[in-house]
């Protein structure tokens, strides 16, 4: 039970880093286009999947696409995202330059970053839920003592406190990377 719900909460941290990972910094970062979906034969596919994409200045991306043809999907899929970039194409790759981040968007930012650092840890305390109610069926359906059941309890507010603390710790570092100018 107890290596249930640590694997859970692990993934809930896997989660968090890989949503904050789209969330934009000063820097440019490939992940920032992992939502972004392009028409690619009729078919809905990431943008990594249609070209190569790479960094060559801290504020740049650049996208190879494998197929020259598909050069205006790109750049249109890059422009209805919710983004706000503005990629460039020379007829052979896109350019995209990241405009630096003003005050107000950093602050902006740092907020989103938070809201999704709290559903992380809502995320989290559910699962605690579910542990410790897991741990009242057993002491009903199977007899487990009350002294077994507090020790499981506390076992699972030290685990959670533990995955609580990894949150504030991954959301703080986004947040000193967002406002880091």
């Amino acid at each position: 039970m107890k290596q249930d719900m640590e694997i859970r909460m692990e993934k809930t941290i896997a989660a968090l880093k890989s949503e904050l990972a789209t969330i934009r910094t000063g820097r440019a970062n490939a992940a920032l286009l992992d939502h972004v979906r392009v028409n690619y034969y009729g078919s809905d596919v990431p943008v990594a999947q249609v070209g190569n994409i790479s960094v060559p200045e801290p504020r740049m991306l650049m996208i190879a696409p494998w197929e020259k043809t598909i050069l205006g999907d790109i750049e249109k899929a890059i422009l209805k995202s919710d983004l706000g970039l503005n990629p460039t194409s020379d007829g052979e790759v896109i350019r995209i330059v990241l405009p630096e981040l003003t005050e107000d968007r950093r602050k902006d930012l740092v907020k989103q970053v938070k809201a999704v650092g709290e559903k992380a840890k809502v995320s989290i305390r559910n699962i605690r839920r579910d542990a410790n109610d897991a741990v009242k069926k057993q002491v009903k359906d199977e007899g487990l003592s009350e002294d077994e059941s507090k020790r499981l309890q506390e076992e699972i507010q030290k685990v959670t406190d533990r995955f609580t603390a990894e949150v504030d710790q991954v959301v703080e570092h986004k947040e000193q990377d967002i406002l880091t100018v």
